[in-house]
């Protein structure tokens, strides 16, 4: 599989996994589609094999299991043992952290996109920032001149994951025209999986796992305030936030939704603006 193929497939997966979730609440008609453990499950399994194949991409030497570190030019962490690789039989363990690794990024940013879809505008105003930051560094990483002045990792035919970028900025644009508030359409599991699962396969193909999470701040923030309200609950008995996700704690606030809204749009940008400028801050 070439990188211009496999972000294609994960989103198509993961839309997949969404729109099985939503139909089955649609014929049951109550709000109870997959487990949350076959969701789950399915996305696990879907990141997997993207793991595999760039595991095997970069047996062809067109990728690197290597981490970029922002703000560190020299250190680059491999997520593979080299050590275990040439063991017959521990082989298969030598992958176990990239693997791991990856599943993290792209499950996470798959769920994290899905929490955020709470208010009319918020998720794809979010994701329309996230995707355009996307678009440069894909861009970047696959010109030549650029990524060596940049001194980011060349990836070969990344440059082309640029139209793929593009493209989800512009179905962006024309989802939140009618999603804006009051929204006329939803976006549903089927979308929000399938954006965050996007999302979180490019920033690993471009080696920009750790800018993910200013690349998309606010998914990250919403996805922390559940982890946090839950933990908290399951350990004192108390609730850190009025309701999780965050966007919810400032509407029981009194904010307005369409404040709400742009204000995270704004952040969602001071975000993004950030995760740029590291590309000189190295």
């Amino acid at each position: 599989m070439r990188f211009q193929l496999l972000s294609p497939h994960s989103t198509a997966t993961f839309a997949a996994i969404g729109f099985a979730d939503d139909y089955l609440k649609v014929v049951n008609k109550r709000n109870l589609g997959l487990t949350s453990r076959a969701k789950f499950g399915l996305q696990v399994v879907t990141s997997v094999l993207i793991a595999v194949a760039l595991i095997a991409m970069q047996n062809r030497g067109m990728y690197s299991t290597r981490l970029v570190v922002p703000f560190f030019k020299q250190f680059h962490p491999d997520l593979v043992i080299d050590r275990l690789v040439h063991n017959p039989s521990l082989w298969p363990i030598a992958f176990l952290p990239f693997i791991a690794f990856v599943v993290l990024i792209i499950v996470g940013a798959s769920n994290a996109v899905n929490l955020t879809d709470g208010l009319d505008g918020l998720a794809i105003g979010c994701t329309l920032i996230a995707a355009g930051a996307l678009t440069v560094l894909t861009y970047v990483s696959g010109h030549a001149t650029l990524s060596t002045y940049l001194e980011l990792p060349r990836i070969s035919q990344v440059g082309e994951l640029t139209i793929f970028c593009g493209a989800m900025v512009g179905a962006a644009i024309g989802f939140l025209w009618y999603n804006a508030h009051p929204a006329e359409v939803f976006m549903g599991d089927v979308g929000s999986l399938a954006l965050g699962g996007a999302i979180g396969t490019v920033a690993v193909v471009i080696k920009q796992e750790l800018l993910l999470p200013f690349i998309g701040g606010v998914f990250v923030i919403e996805a922390l305030s559940v982890i946090l309200q839950v933990g908290s609950y399951k350990l004192r008995k108390k609730r850190i936030f009025k309701m999780a996700p965050i966007h919810h704690h400032f509407e029981l606030m009194g904010w307005s939704e369409s404040k709400i809204i742009v204000r995270f749009w704004i952040a969602s940008l001071v975000f993004a603006l950030f995760a740029l400028t590291t590309l000189k801050l190295r």
